[in-house]
């Protein structure tokens, strides 16, 4: 049985990883994931993503990709998102991304024990200069390790009018 259990989940994680190689999006410069072990998130763990801007006076519009299971206990997940620009400068926010409604209702797409999220973070963004830029994600929730989170990720992706 347990054999069968780890067939399964090793299937679905395959699926989900080829599902989200093969959505290739012309306006996205980067969409990219990364899979937590176990489903447990430390706060040690921080996740880098190098994006390289080519035109500073294009919009983008940022996502957190997030898929966590059903058994994640809150409604909410609070993340630190740093920016490196090519001038070595960091900046940090502290983001709240709401994953459920009042009600208890999940808001992401749901997949049999799964659900997925892209939340977004900047919306009409202008980077300050062309380069590469190094987005790190990290949890900021009480809880060490964040259990039930599957993957993270990042996309950035140009506005089209």
């Amino acid at each position: 049985m347990k054999r069968a259990l780890k067939l399964i989940y090793q299937v679905t994680v395959a699926i989900t990883v080829l599902f989200f190689a093969g959505c290739t999006d012309k306006n996205a410069v980067i969409d990219q994931n990364t899979e937590i072990a176990n489903h447990n998130w430390p706060y040690i763990d921080k996740f880098n993503y190098p994006v390289k801007i080519e035109d500073e006076k294009v919009p983008y519009n940022l996502y957190m990709n997030l898929r966590v299971t059903a058994d994640y206990r809150y409604s909410n997940m609070f993340v630190l998102i740093s920016q490196t620009g090519p001038d070595k400068k960091k900046t940090i926010k502290r983001y709240e991304l709401k994953l459920a409604g009042k009600d208890g209702e999940w808001l992401g797409a749901g997949s049999g024990n799964f659900y997925t999220y892209q939340l977004l973070f900047l919306t009409n963004y202008k980077f300050p200069a062309k380069g590469i830029y190094t987005f790190q994600l990290e949890q900021n929730m009480r809880d060490n390790p964040l259990r039930e989170v599957a993957n993270v990720g990042l996309r950035v992706e140009e506005v089209t009018p």
